[in-house]
């Protein structure tokens, strides 16, 4: 998994635990950055994605800030992100070896069925 998701779903996670609340100020990404020691731009692709999630603010020249965002829906939304980087590596693969999409979702289909009581 990549690297910007994983730190996408520790403060997803940590914000769902009540450790960071409505209103405070996340860490730089730079402080993020050193403190990892991973690339700047890999925190930058993180904290781009939680604003996009809606559970952060980027203000420019302020920070970043938590948005308000029940633990329900911090959980929810890395579900979702999880299940489509998960399929877009499954997508990846598939194309490498020659499968087109819709006979890889129709494969999958099939899989769901199966497993559907």
């Amino acid at each position: 998994m990549p690297i910007y998701v994983q730190l996408r779903e520790q403060l997803l996670r940590v914000m769902g635990q009540g450790l960071l609340k409505a209103g405070d100020q996340m860490p730089t990404m730079r402080q993020v950055a050193v403190h990892l020691r991973v690339d700047l731009n890999t925190v930058r692709h993180a904290y781009d994605e939680l604003e996009r999630l809606g559970v952060l603010t980027l203000e420019r020249g302020r920070g970043s800030f938590v948005c308000e965002v029940s633990p329900a829906d911090s959980r929810g939304i890395a579900l979702t992100q999880t299940a489509e980087v998960l399929a877009a590596g499954v997508l990846d693969r598939a194309r490498e070896a020659g499968v087109a999409p819709g006979a890889l979702a129709v494969a999958l289909a099939r899989l769901i069925e199966k497993e559907t009581p």
